[in-house]
């Protein structure tokens, strides 16, 4: 519907004039469409980036995992003697199903026909360019849902069902936390204090103590982010060129940062992490923690299908993954709860 105003009569007595305006005049219509509804996942993107493959059968990813000795040191004197070896069992099997996500695509026949050499923005490109938009919007929300994993099997097991101590996920991979110490994640709760450097430099070498290992990176909320930017702005200081000010440096100081890096580890927020989960801030080990994506579907297209032999006109195509997020050592990955973050935001 135009509207008036600007270039176009507005007073009531021009409504005529408006009106003939609108019924002989095209309107300007930008060549692109902008999308508004979805944000960008630093977590997805983390996970996108460092995917591994997986194939068919049951348990499409099946990894042995050792929970205790296979052998046992011991010591010998001048003599040589030893104790014999005993016969130890320690390993098993760590057991993940593919999840299957699929986006459902329609064109309409009659769509097509409406549109042919009329068309500003092809319906159809815009459908397929918003498939893959929204299956990330449903993977990234689901990477950090905090539902329980057994009343949502269709869906993958998210970061607080891979990183945890079995309070929230108590069977992992097929393998019982509450059971074996060693399938455990390091879970602790800071207390409500604001997130810090020093705070976190203590959650990150009690990981490591932990675990022996250091994570790659860490996932948390803007709130908990922003306090914890707030500690590295207080302490920043800035070089100007002699004979130069702010407003004049073409290199001019920069304040804040994009991701805050203690200890090596950099933390980033995602606008996907939902409110009920502020104050959680997750360290990733990279090494251990990825995403499999099935070799023939990894955001692979099914093809246009005719919908006619159900008395459409139009066909049908699908966007189709079948992946999951698996952590094949839990221990060393942490989720450390209970920050006091900048509310509001």
């Amino acid at each position: 519907m135009p509207i008036p105003g600007g270039l176009l009569p507005t007073l009531p007595a021009q409504q005529a004039q408006f009106n003939e305006l609108a019924a002989v005049t095209r309107r300007a219509f930008m060549g692109f469409c902008v999308i508004q509804i979805y944000n960008n996942s630093p977590g997805m993107a983390s996970f996108l980036a460092s995917a591994q493959s997986a194939g068919g059968g049951v348990s499409s990813v099946t990894v042995p995992v050792q929970g205790a000795p296979l052998v046992q040191a011991g010591v010998a004197g001048y003599d040589g003697n030893f104790q014999p070896p005993p016969a130890l069992t320690a390993l098993r099997n760590a057991e993940f199903n593919l999840k299957l996500y699929v986006c459902p695509v329609p064109f309409l026949g009659t769509e097509g026909l409406v549109q042919v050499d009329f068309a500003i923005i092809p319906i159809v490109e815009a459908r397929m360019n918003d498939m893959t938009n929204a299956t990330m919007h449903l993977m990234s929300s689901d990477l950090y849902s905090t539902e329980d994993a057994d009343d949502r099997p269709l869906h993958i097991v998210g970061l607080n069902g891979a990183i945890d101590d079995g309070s929230e996920q108590e069977v992992y991979g097929n393998i019982d936390r509450t059971e074996n110490d060693w399938w455990k994640s390091y879970v602790r709760d800071a207390g409500g204090v604001p997130p810090t450097r020093k705070e976190m430099l203590a959650w990150i070498v009690g990981l490591n103590k932990y675990c022996g290992e250091h994570p790659s990176f860490a996932l948390t909320d803007a709130g908990t982010w922003t306090a914890l930017a707030q500690d590295y702005v207080g302490a920043e200081s800035y070089v100007i060129t002699p004979g130069t000010a702010f407003d004049t440096d073409g290199d001019r100081p920069r304040a804040a940062f994009k991701a805050l890096d203690v200890a090596g580890v950099p933390v980033f927020f995602d606008p996907y992490v939902p409110t009920e989960s502020n104050g959680t801030v997750w360290l990733v080990n990279s090494n251990y923690l990825n995403a499999y994506w099935h070799d023939n579907a990894s955001f692979n297209f099914s093809g246009w299908h005719s919908t006619i032999p159900n008395y459409t006109l139009g066909y049908i195509g699908l966007l189709i993954n079948a992946w999951e997020l698996v952590c094949v050592k839990p221990k060393t990955c942490g989720r450390i709860t209970g920050f006091e973050g900048v509310s509001g935001l």
